[in-house]
């Protein structure tokens, strides 16, 4: 299944026309190497996304759980949305942002490693579903690549405000500790929104 192929033809990743996997360059759309020396057919194979999707689920349930073992005596259980909750300490040891973390602690890298920290069992759920369902369309329009920019970037920006809320504007409540994949989820649904708008399509953005 995911053997390389080393002669015959294969798609091009930008024009969708057939080329020799070992050309130089796609007479069609003049792009550079796109056979990829025949990777472009293994890639295929991973989906739109290629396995980004499956990686951030599997991985994203992993921590999940190890929140849990590391601290089971700390597993909240009250009230809906706090279900399964991994305890403060757990948090905090697996990386979740905010202004403590960020700001007390200098951990910078948390910006980063939130958004695979979920705070109960409905938080993660929902994050995964809309995962699921934006990062793969995301990518067909964008490509993969893109659309992991966008997604990591978005979880950076949307980290860094909420910790810089709870640092400077603590008025407005929240911002102390941080988790969850929402962040990136809106920066998938904004570039669909986007991309519906850069090419007239009503459709798209409606869908968004």
């Amino acid at each position: 299944m995911f053997r390389r192929p080393r002669t015959g033809s294969t798609l091009c990743p930008s024009c969708g026309k057939l080329v020799g996997v070992n050309d130089e360059v796609c007479y069609n759309c003049g792009r550079k190497r796109p056979g990829m020396w025949g990777l472009t057919a293994v890639l295929r194979n991973l989906g739109k996304d290629l396995g980004f999707v499956e990686t951030v689920i599997v991985g994203t349930a992993f921590l999940y759980v190890a929140m849990l073992v590391v601290d089971p005596a700390g597993i909240r259980m009250g009230g809906l949305f706090s279900i399964g909750a991994p305890s403060t300490q757990s948090l905090l040891r697996f990386g979740a942002a905010g202004a403590f973390p960020v700001f007390g602690l200098g951990r910078w890298w948390t910006l980063l490693s939130a958004g695979w920290l979920h705070a109960g069992l409905l938080h993660i759920g929902f994050n995964l579903y809309w995962i699921r369902m934006l990062a793969p369309e995301t990518a067909e329009l964008y490509g993969a690549g893109r659309m992991v920019i966008v997604y990591t970037v978005s979880s950076i920006a949307g980290f860094s405000l909420s910790s810089i809320v709870g640092a400077f504007l603590p008025f407005l409540g929240g911002g102390g500790l941080t988790v969850g994949a929402s962040a990136p989820i809106l920066g998938l649904l904004g570039a669909l929104v986007y991309y519906g708008r850069r090419v007239g399509s009503s459709t798209i953005g409606r869908q968004a």
